[in-house]
């Protein structure tokens, strides 16, 4: 993963995206306009940041992959695991930002889809052979629920998806040194996508913390995908105020970055 500025715009790119059929990253908070607590380039619409503010910074980042921000598909994230499928020409995007789900997939060139973050993981994941592209928002329910593996099985019932051929980049997420939870969401985990003992580890009587990177690898792996293929940020959105938002280090008064992918 390395970082890259393509005008204003600072992002992490997977060594995948090339540029040639695919450009996918992770931005920063640098390269905006919003100011403190919001600074600088906050594209999430969710916060108290105005929204003339947020609506520049997804111009610029727009600007700077030569495309319109109308054509930036972003929706209503709820932490759940209904996922949205493009799969046909879209002139105006904006009716799907009211949709309520945590992934998008689409085959369709020129629209970059996005999940906004600021602690829970953004996932991004390609089929360089089918030219389809996914991107997943990841929190502790998400991951609990399985919703990785239901979106590479999503790929595949819908665009014949072959897992072992998928690309996937886990982005920056809070790290398990600074995530503690409590017995209701190892509950959960054990409940549905397993996994909890290699992902969690008890810190005190009743609360653990929690690995969601690993958690988004073992489950890309589980899904059929090859763990050489899966790049991955090392950087812990809570530790690196310099560059991320994060929601559990600002006590909820940050912005929000962007896990994207545009189809060439």
């Amino acid at each position: 993963m390395k970082l890259v500025r393509q005008a204003k715009i600072h992002y992490l790119q997977p060594a995948w995206a090339d540029g040639s059929s695919v450009q996918a990253g992770f931005t920063t908070r640098n390269g905006g306009v919003s100011r403190p607590p919001y600074n600088s380039l906050n594209l999430g619409f969710n916060t108290e940041d105005p929204s003339y503010n947020v609506e520049g910074n997804r111009s610029s980042l727009a600007r700077a992959f030569d495309m319109q921000p109308h054509l930036m598909l972003t929706v209503k994230q709820v932490h759940g695991t209904d996922i949205l499928l493009v799969n046909d020409q879209n002139p105006d995007l904006s009716h799907f930002q009211g949709v309520e789900c945590d992934a998008i997939i689409t085959d369709q060139p020129g629209i970059m889809i996005g999940v906004l973050v600021a602690d829970c993981y953004p996932v991004l994941i390609f089929d360089p052979r089918k030219k389809v592209a996914a991107v997943v928002h990841v929190g502790w329910k998400g991951a609990a629920a399985g919703l990785l593996a239901k979106t590479v099985q999503a790929m595949a019932a819908n665009f014949e998806s072959r897992p072992e051929q998928l690309v996937a980049a886990v982005g920056p997420g809070i790290g398990a040194h600074k995530y503690e939870v409590d017995r209701p969401v190892r509950d959960a985990f054990r409940q549905g996508a397993g996994n909890w003992e290699r992902v969690a580890k008890e810190v005190e009587l009743g609360k653990w913390h929690l690995d969601l990177q690993k958690a988004c690898q073992l489950q890309l792996e589980e899904a059929g995908l090859d763990s050489g293929q899966v790049n991955v940020v090392e950087q812990c959105t809570c530790c690196h105020r310099e560059l991320f938002f994060s929601y559990r280090r600002d006590e909820g008064k940050t912005g929000r970055q962007l896990g994207f992918v545009l189809l060439k």
